[in-house]
């Protein structure tokens, strides 16, 4: 009988240079993506997935990613005292329970698979997610949602992947097909960050996974991969020659990175165009300056 999966990892520790000045007084995960931080984001689909227990690898100067999760007692009054209910409800579904999140220091940036690596106390013998909150996924069905579903079926270690431009193959962790079954496929290897003329195929790894407990003890070993850090892909491509139980999943929905300003903007057309009440008057705007660019051309 499969384990449910009820953990979940959330690596946080990163300086989030690529979005200076900002970053240099609040973290990068609570930069508001419409009305909502990126974390919050991936916590709503952790949820959805059914996670019970959250836990943060965070780093200095994290401290208001922490605070974001509290409850807000004045805030709350106020809202209260004005009868404000709709805010009130938008307000509680940022609280976590006591207990549901937990938060281990990444001492050193070593890489995503030494993140991952710093929460192993935090799981025993069970099964974990990861998600990577710079990885905002728009889908009918949350990304993973569908992803554990697919392990229900299969078990094993699932990771998310999507098709990227052959140019684009060496800005991922890309996978080598063993078995194609449609939004399943089989993995006979990993190769994180290739050469374009080296990838393997172009179905890229992107940032959510269902992981077994022997992916956490293969981290142990510490052994560095690209860029002389730590890789997850590594980790979890041991796991093909050990006991061939490694997936990828095409999941069904838009990804947007989150980590680049150009990916934040897209994001933030794409959702904010989804809003119903934002939806009319934001897509005049965007009409309204696709003509001017064009007359402008």
């Amino acid at each position: 009988m499969k384990r449910k999966v009820t953990k979940a990892i959330f690596p946080v520790a990163g300086l989030g240079t690529r979005f200076l000045p900002a970053t240099k007084s609040i973290p990068k995960e609570i930069m508001t993506l419409v009305d909502r931080p990126l974390i919050q984001y991936a916590i709503d689909e952790a949820r959805a997935a059914g996670i019970k227990e959250f836990i943060f690898v965070t780093s200095r100067g994290k401290s208001a990613l922490e605070d974001y999760f509290d409850h807000a007692p004045v805030i709350e009054a106020e809202l209260k005292a004005k009868g404000k209910k709709d805010l009130l409800d938008i307000l509680y579904q940022t609280d976590m329970d006591s207990g549901a999140i937990a938060y281990v220091r990444q001492q050193k940036a070593l890489g995503l698979g030494h993140a991952v690596w710093c929460a192993r106390r935090l799981l025993g013998d069970e099964p974990f997610a990861v998600l990577l909150p710079d990885d905002v996924i728009a889908a009918e069905k949350p990304c993973l949602q569908q992803m554990v579903e697919a392990y229900e079926e299969v078990g094993g270690n699932i990771v998310a992947a999507m098709e990227v431009p052959p140019a684009k193959a060496s800005s991922y962790g890309v996978l080598d097909i063993r078995e194609d079954m449609g939004s399943l496929v089989s993995v006979k290897g990993m190769v994180e960050k290739p050469k374009a003329a080296e990838a393997p195929s172009n179905l890229a790894v992107i940032g959510r996974y269902i992981l077994t407990p022997q992916v956490m003890e293969n981290l142990d070993s510490k052994k560095t991969g690209a860029g002389g850090e730590i890789q997850l892909t590594d980790a979890i491509a041991e796991e093909i020659t050990r006991s061939n139980n490694v997936y990828g999943y095409r999941f069904r929905g838009q990804r947007f990175d989150c980590g680049s300003k150009a990916g934040f903007l897209q994001a933030t057309v794409a959702f904010g165009l989804a809003r119903p009440e934002l939806h009319d008057e934001f897509a005049e705007f965007l009409g309204e300056m696709t003509q001017v660019r064009k007359a402008a051309e």
